[in-house]
Formats: structure tokens, sequence, C-alpha cells
């Protein structure tokens, strides 16, 4: 995302895509081995709560 998009998005959007970059590497890391399904389960449950996501 360009800084000039970045800029124009609401707090509630950045967060969103805040909460979709952190998931998109949680899923990264799942796909290369460096993490488990169930660390992946809970990393993914504890980021979705702390950042009050519902599940995406």
């Amino acid at each position: 995302m360009e800084q000039e998009e970045w800029e124009r998005l609401t707090p509630e959007e950045k967060k969103k895509q805040l909460y979709l970059t952190q998931k998109k590497t949680l899923e990264a890391f799942l796909e290369r081995g460096a993490i488990s399904k169930a660390q992946f389960d809970k990393s993914l449950g504890d980021l979705t709560v702390k950042m009050g996501m519902s599940s995406n």
C-alpha cells in the first residue's frame, strides 16, 4: 500500500489493514513450516481478540 493511500484511511481501516498483514504473515509462517497449526491457531486467535476483530 502506498503512503498516500495509507494516509487516506480511517483509523479503523488502518487497524483492519494491519490485522490482515499480520494474518498473512502468520499464514506464511505456517506454509513454510516455521510454526505448527496449533501455534497458528493460537496466534491468530490472540491477534483477533487483541485487535477486536471478528474472524476474517
